[in-house]
């Protein structure tokens, strides 16, 4: 053992030697090795620069008691050089890392853009295969529904309150003119505007256009906040990635990288102590970012945790088609009633014969587009979501490490090696080392940190708004969602427990068949009073849905409901 420590000892004591020997025999012979790697980073003109060392008076931070390689002007490009170093190390490091938000970002706004498209499918072909008399009129609203639903996600100030209440508004009149007053009506355009008026007053659709309300707001927030926290993101690394370092910091790297060249020594890099005290203190106000960005992480993969079942965008845009089918019905189911409220207010139509346009639609896409697949729906987004969490939970503690893996990976020399100690070339670095963070630096030897830096701080204040919008959009843990539900008395009667995966030990049957169920709670930015449970059961071919009360007996009733609507709508659809 003592002769391994002996060698290796006596190793770099030799190469130590040889390294100062040939600087020396170097500066005998001139500056052409200066001279030769100034030229090839193109850091200015070779014309001008010492052939061979000589004293200089006029510099100001490679300051040496020894002939030297440099002029003042050298030591400008340098200066230039050592900056511009150090911002190519910082993009670097943080390549990776600005990749994966920034590719994620991208990915995530595209499938958002083509769920949007599927769910305007699936709702336009709903009408054109269950309700083609209205199918042609609905189909601006059913666009200018899901536009607003994209506009909201991408950031655009829409409320979603107002969509969902427009598309209803506009729904009205096209059932009660082809369902619950088919074959001969009068439409003029006054007495349409009446009918999409009272809309609001009558309540038509039930509850059904408040219990929309309730899933976009639970499932529309989330994922617009959490998009507009992956560009803060962005945000941040490019700010980081671009900092201005104060004089005393460029000062302390040009020493450090480039004033071993004016002494001749072109291979030397700097001691793993030297280079701490140096890249901790340039990036000390950055450092601070480090608890800061690990709560944007953490509250990021929170949310993304809590975006599941009808807080899971997927689910609610796939089966809002479900939900317009439902209100049409209940209108339908109620037009008697309708009629009466929506003449007393409107008066009653003149009746003229028309002939309403029905739908064309592709058959073959018809019957491609009402096959829904929600596991593969999960794969894409959830999953998605799920894999860059866990990719993005590995830089955590990114700044606060930073200046530590500049030095290990980029900037200082190797365990064991001479180095250089800002004035010559040693076996190790004996300052006391500081640790990261601005309190840190007050016994930094290499450079004096003083005073904020706004930029910084800025990013900081950023950050901080982020985190409180991800943790106030975030919703429940799944396995504390309940169903509240309002009896007679107005008081809240049922608890059902959480949503349920594959993952979570649910069994199936002997035949294969999984249950899944689905609730909607009464979570909303305007505390809308909403109920509802979505049983979705998933065979090997394919997905039907349910929708059912609390219980098996109301689910023979919902059935049966929907049996008596389809028979009563036939005569009227064809």
């Amino acid at each position: 053992m003592m002769d391994g420590q002996t060698w290796r000892v006596g190793f770099s004591c030799l190469l130590l030697l040889a390294l100062v020997g040939s600087t020396r025999s170097e500066g005998m012979r001139g500056c052409e090795e200066v001279r030769k790697l100034f030229q090839w980073r193109h850091l200015g003109a070779v014309k001008g620069l010492p052939d061979s060392p000589r004293a200089g008076p006029d510099l100001q931070v490679c300051i040496s008691r020894n002939p030297t390689c440099c002029t003042k002007k050298m030591e400008e490009r340098y200066q230039i050089a050592a900056h511009q170093d150090m911002q190519q190390v910082l993009q670097t490091s943080s390549s990776a890392l600005k990749f994966l938000i920034s590719r994620n970002a991208a990915a995530f706004q595209e499938t958002l853009e083509t769920l949007i498209r599927q769910a305007e499918n699936y709702t336009s072909i709903l009408f054109c295969n269950t309700y083609r008399n209205m199918a042609l009129e609905a189909a601006a609203s059913v666009q200018e529904f899901f536009t607003d639903v994209g506009l909201f996600l991408f950031g655009t100030d829409v409320n979603p309150e107002e969509f969902v209440n427009r598309f209803f508004d506009s729904l009205f009149p096209l059932v009660y003119n082809h369902l619950i007053n088919p074959g001969m009506t009068g439409r003029s355009m006054e007495y349409s505007e009446c009918i999409r008026m009272v809309r609001r007053d009558v309540s038509p659709f039930g509850s059904i256009p408040k219990r929309v309300m309730g899933q976009m707001g639970r499932s529309l927030l989330p994922i617009r906040t959490f998009l507009q926290a992956l560009n803060l993101g962005i945000e941040v690394i490019n700010t980081t990635d671009h900092v201005q370092f104060s004089k005393e910091c460029s000062r302390a790297l040009l020493k450090m990288q480039y004033c071993p060249h004016c002494q001749g020594l072109t291979l030397s890099k700097p001691c793993m102590g030297y280079c701490l005290n140096i890249v901790r203190g340039c990036l000390a106000h950055m450092a601070e970012l480090n608890p800061h960005w690990h709560a944007y992480i953490r509250s990021l993969e929170e949310l993304s945790h809590a975006m599941h079942g009808t807080y899971d965008i997927e689910h609610v845009l796939l089966n809002f088609h479900l939900l317009v089918n439902d209100a049409v019905m209940h209108a339908h189911l109620n037009g008697q009633k309708l009629s009466e409220q929506v003449n007393k207010i409107c008066g009653h139509p003149v009746r003229t014969p028309t002939q309403s346009p029905r739908c064309s639609f592709d058959r073959s896409k018809e019957k491609h587009g009402m096959k829904i697949s929600i596991r593969n729906g999960e794969e894409t987004l959830a999953n998605r979501r799920k894999e860059f969490i866990n990719s993005l939970r590995l830089f955590r503690t990114f700044y606060g490490g930073l200046a530590d893996q500049l030095c290990v990976n980029e900037l200082a020399a190797a365990a064991g090696l001479p180095c250089w100690n800002g004035e010559a070339v040693v076996t190790s670095y004996t300052q006391h080392v500081v640790g990261n963070g601005v309190k840190a630096q007050s016994g930094n030897p290499e450079v004096k940190v003083k005073g904020t830096d706004p930029v910084i701080n800025q990013i900081i204040d950023k950050l901080k708004h982020v985190i409180q919008l991800l943790q106030g959009r975030s919703t429940p843990k799944p396995d504390k969602w309940e169903l509240l539900q309002l009896g007679s008395g107005g008081g809240m009667v049922e608890q059902v427990s959480g949503d349920c995966d594959d993952e979570d030990g649910c069994g199936g049957s002997g035949s294969g068949e999984v249950k899944r169920t689905l609730k909607i709670t009464n979570w909303m930015p305007d505390e809308m009073n909403l109920s509802d449970v979505k049983q979705i059961h998933q065979t090997d071919g394919g997905s039907t849905f349910d929708t059912t009360g609390a219980g098996h007996s109301t689910a023979t009733e919902s059935m049966t409901l929907t049996l008596m609507g389809v028979v009563m709508l036939l005569p009227g659809l064809w």
